[in-house]
């Protein structure tokens, strides 16, 4: 039995617990079941993969390892780690770089427990290049026969929309389901003149969309180094021109948009919500993705809490895109 675990970022939650048979996999969170496919499951751990770049990875030895296995998480959670899974003698533990506090794990009470055994080894989680991976596999994209996205390489679909991406190091190409389900509640928008952010930009294949849309000024911004040269790379290739910054949404200041995108994760979306509220002009429209079918209850109690009207939700596999307004 294979246990791939996602915990909330309340420790009193239960664990969102995937536990695989021959056929399916079950995800026990917060007491309701889900079943799904192996595949679906196989897309879920891909993609929590996908988003670990510049993340640190800890391989725990412990000595017994039940009970103290699960009250490890317990107290990894409390510290920043988000993502575990288990081994036959300890557990691997993921934490964003920029969260660690190595301070903060040497004070954590099981290491220093004298009556159980822990060791860890840690290492930075590889950044993969995208650009070599996406020329394997990628194929163009049809987003109901009104946008493609392909390589300079590929022959055109004669499509109304044509998106040409290069997606070197960054995320963001349509071939996810996210950028597609966003894409696709894009094309129902009115954006001609709206002042517009791509947050979390990835190769701003969104940005160049809402620009192709008629978006009046649009800003695109990445914590990623990578993703800030690429989108201005792409924006060049799709004759297209706005601001692309590196940062988060603590950059924002005072700056308002009519229209916020944000396709990025569930961990990032909770806590930057309020803030894209802020930079909301009234009336202004908020369109997320990166969200899987289980993270929407979660998404939509901070948007309640923030006064956000639920307009549209789509889902595409198990991946969900919310469209909502101020």
């Amino acid at each position: 039995m294979f246990k791939f675990y996602f915990p909330n970022n309340s420790f009193s939650s239960n664990f969102q617990d995937i536990k695989l048979d021959s056929n399916n996999a079950l995800i026990v969170l917060n007491g309701k079941i889900f079943n799904i496919s192996k595949p679906t499951l196989k897309n879920l751990i891909f993609a929590k993969i996908f988003t670990m770049q510049n993340y640190l990875e800890f391989s725990f030895k412990i000595k017994p390892l039940q009970p103290w296995s699960d009250i490890l998480m317990a107290e990894l959670i409390e510290i920043g780690f988000d993502s575990f899974t288990e081994e036959h003698d300890g557990i691997l533990a993921y934490v964003q770089k920029d969260l660690f506090n190595e301070k903060e794990l040497k004070n954590l009470d099981l290491l220093n427990n004298p009556d159980i055994e822990i060791s860890y080894t840690s290492q930075e989680m590889p950044n993969i290049n995208w650009n070599e991976e996406w020329e394997k596999n990628f194929s163009p994209i049809n987003i109901e026969d009104k946008v493609s996205i392909r390589a300079e390489f590929h022959e055109p679909q004669n499509l109304p929309t044509e998106i040409i991406i290069q997606p070197k190091m960054s995320f963001g190409t349509g071939h996810h389901a996210t950028t597609y389900l966003m894409i696709q509640q894009m094309l129902e928008m009115d954006f001609v003149g709206k002042s517009v952010l791509d947050m979390g930009c990835g190769t701003s294949v969104l940005a160049i969309f809402a620009k192709m849309k008629g978006a009046g000024d649009t800003l695109a911004i990445d914590i990623d180094e990578w993703s800030v040269e690429n989108s201005s790379e792409n924006a060049a290739r799709n004759n297209v021109e706005f601001t692309v910054e590196l940062g988060t949404a603590e950059n924002l200041g005072k700056k308002k948009f009519d229209i916020i995108l944000a396709n990025i994760n569930r961990n990032i979306l909770i806590s930057d919500i309020p803030v894209y509220v802020e930079n909301l002009n009234e009336n202004g429209q908020l369109l997320l993705s990166g969200l899987c079918f289980f993270d929407v209850d979660d998404i939509l109690e901070v948007c309640k809490e923030q006064n956000l009207i639920l307009d549209k939700k789509i889902q595409r596999e198990e991946w969900v895109s919310l469209l909502l307004h101020k």
